[in-house]
């Protein structure tokens, strides 16, 4: 199942990731808080993915009803956009070093938080939450490829790729978890009960490129993929890629 960010009321949404519903008011202390449920909505999907995920299963989680955390959550599609800017939060801006080392942090950090809340790539972002985290985020991505000779399009471009890329080689890594997870087996046990019956079907000679390189991939991997591998290779020819673009300026 695919969410998309962007999808609430943009007002109520913008309200909500800006906070402008948590300012001081008077009356009773308000039993809940708008980040409370953010939190909790955090913690499902990390547990449940996004399919779990609903306002009534949030009310459960704390113990209110449905209609309580209507008071402070217009709904589920302004609330993912929340999840998302929050969880843009956990980042770090990089620190020093050339500009290669700061993408590669990026690149690096942006890996790590899409397999600590798997959720993330349920949820396709073209349109970004433009809260304070995500705002954040831009900022010092842009700034990583600051003063390089690139234009204003260009340094996008370059952060979008980079960025495009680590959720991508993310994507293949978490499915192939979850692969194993589903079937009970791992990659070299499904290959193990495969290989009888696929020799009897496929001639090697048919296929001699594809039966060499794999061979060789399996003897290597242990499996068809390697997802941490392929990240690392992808990583280093993307930056070669964008070191060629800033050495012909």
């Amino acid at each position: 199942m695919t969410e998309y960010s962007g999808a609430g009321d943009p007002k109520r949404t913008l309200e909500l990731l800006w906070g402008v519903r948590e300012r001081p008011r008077r009356g009773p202390k308000p039993r809940l808080t708008a980040e409370e449920i953010v939190r909790a909505a955090i913690r499902l999907a990390d547990a449940e993915g996004l399919d779990g995920l609903s306002i009534r299963r949030i009310a459960e989680e704390l113990g209110v009803s449905p209609m309580s955390i209507y008071t402070y959550v217009p709904g589920k599609a302004e609330l993912v956009d929340v999840m998302v800017d929050r969880a843009f939060g956990e980042l770090a801006p990089p620190g020093g070093g050339s500009w290669r080392d700061r993408l590669e942090h990026i690149a690096r950090d942006n890996w790590a938080l899409y397999h600590r809340h798997p959720w993330l790539l349920q949820i396709t972002t073209v349109r970004p939450p433009l809260g304070p985290n995500t705002c954040a985020k831009f900022e010092y991505e842009l700034r990583a490829v600051d003063g390089l000779g690139l234009s204003d399009v260009e340094m996008d471009s370059v952060v979008a790729l980079v960025t495009g890329f680590a959720e991508s080689a993310a994507r293949v890594s978490v499915n192939a978890a979850e692969a194993e997870r589903r079937s009970g087996m791992t990659d070299e046990q499904w290959w193990e009960a495969s290989a009888p019956l696929l020799e009897t079907l496929v001639n090697e000679d048919d296929y001699p490129l594809g039966s060499r390189v794999g061979a060789a991939v399996g003897n290597e991997y242990g499996s068809a993929v390697a997802p941490g591998r392929a990240f690392e290779f992808g990583l280093a020819r993307v930056l070669d890629g964008i070191e060629a673009l800033v050495s012909s300026r």
